[in-house]
């Protein structure tokens, strides 16, 4: 018999409940499974680096999910996610409530089209991968990433969920805290961002290293021109 209370109960628990039904829950697939990736939120923000902020700002955006994140945003900062695992184009996660239940999310690969549209918008722009995960770039490459429906962050449309939960609700409080959850794992590895788009953030450094290295020999080509210019102006003076 799991920990828990009904589904039809409507004496809920609270807060400090929930958390210690959530906490033996992991516990115990602590033991059942070989290792599981729980969401702690140590402090009161989700997030605090760009892609996290970011990501979470990106859901806050569309009118489809405003009714139901405040709910899976109280879910993720109070620990009920109890595991959380991001793939090439996939989410699967175990979220704590009445009972355990399972949330998979799959996302669109971003489309090539897209794609090339940022690679193209970064060039001479992201020095390195450090720049890239710290969110140190410029402003127009922030609005470029997030540009709704051709930028890096998915759309609506683009986002697949399905819980395991009573609810009939397409987005429901478990499948919220897990997408929550996703801006927490990825203020901590940012790559993970691309690797769940199916895209490779390589690209946008071998891109800004190209075009540096065409201006590079290009400028090295008009100081050459100089330089001959400056011995034949001496040689006419005598110098």
């Amino acid at each position: 018999m799991s920990w828990g209370y009904s589904y039809y109960n409507h004496s809920q628990p609270s807060v400090a409940q929930q958390r210690e039904i959530a906490e033996k829950r992991r516990k115990k697939l602590e033991k059942d499974q070989v290792e599981i990736q729980p969401v702690i939120i140590a402090g009161g923000k989700i997030a605090e680096r760009w892609w996290g902020i970011a990501w979470n700002k990106n859901l806050e955006s569309y009118a489809d999910f405003e009714n139901r994140l405040g709910r899976g945003r109280s879910y993720c900062k109070n620990g009920l996610i109890l595991d959380l695992r991001i793939s090439e184009g996939g989410i699967r996660a175990q979220v704590s409530g009445s009972s355990v239940y399972n949330v998979t999310i799959t996302i669109d690969k971003l489309a090539d089209r897209h794609w090339r549209g940022i690679v193209a918008a970064c060039a001479k722009r992201v020095e390195n991968i450090g720049t890239l995960v710290e969110g140190r770039f410029p402003q127009e490459l922030a609005d470029v990433f997030m540009k709704q429906g051709e930028g890096l962050f998915p759309s609506p449309k683009e986002i697949h969920m399905l819980c395991d939960c009573p609810d009939a609700a397409m987005l429901c409080k478990h499948i919220a805290a897990v997408l929550y959850g996703v801006g927490a794992r990825l203020d901590r590895d940012p790559l993970l961002f691309f690797k769940l788009r199916g895209v490779d953030p390589g690209e946008l450094i071998k891109k800004s290293v190209e075009e540096k290295m065409q201006n590079l020999l290009a400028n090295a080509g008009r100081k050459s021109g100089r330089v001959i210019a400056d011995k034949d102006i001496a040689r006419l003076f005598g110098v």
